[in-house]
């Protein structure tokens, strides 16, 4: 999976933020560069979003893990990370939204990625929601 994801951001970074062809072809794709929880170090993955206004929209699915992903718990642990998408990168603050902002933007976030609508039943969690607000480019 390592791989992958590498090979993701080479060519999301070669193609000016788009997947030219391939399984993630056409969807909307950023790279999110978190502080580690416990390490410190630079931490980076390729996450779908959607767009709230000028917020980034982003859902902890883990794919349907059971668990939430890490570059949620460093978000959690460091709120500030850079974005890099469609070519542009800045620093961005996360906000873990809740109660009735949480549901609205999963509805939006599933009306647009209807992949994602599965994932609460399968993973057996409430799937955390992340706001990434620009604060600044890089």
């Amino acid at each position: 999976m390592r791989d992958f994801n590498q090979m993701l951001m080479d060519e999301l970074r070669a193609q000016g933020g788009e997947i030219p062809s391939g399984p993630m072809a056409g969807r909307p794709l950023l790279i999110l560069t978190t502080t580690g929880a416990r390490s410190g170090e630079p931490r980076e993955a390729v996450l779908t979003f959607t767009r709230n206004g000028d917020r980034y929209v982003v859902a902890a699915t883990a794919g349907g893990s059971p668990r939430n992903p890490a570059w949620f718990h460093n978000l959690v642990a460091n709120p500030t990370g850079k974005v890099e998408v469609k070519g542009k990168s800045f620093q961005a603050r996360a906000t873990v939204v809740d109660d009735a902002e949480r549901q609205r933007l999963w509805d939006a976030h599933v009306a647009e990625r209807p992949e994602f609508a599965g994932y609460p039943e399968q993973t057996g969690r409430v799937i955390p929601v992340v706001t990434l607000e620009p604060i600044g480019e890089v």
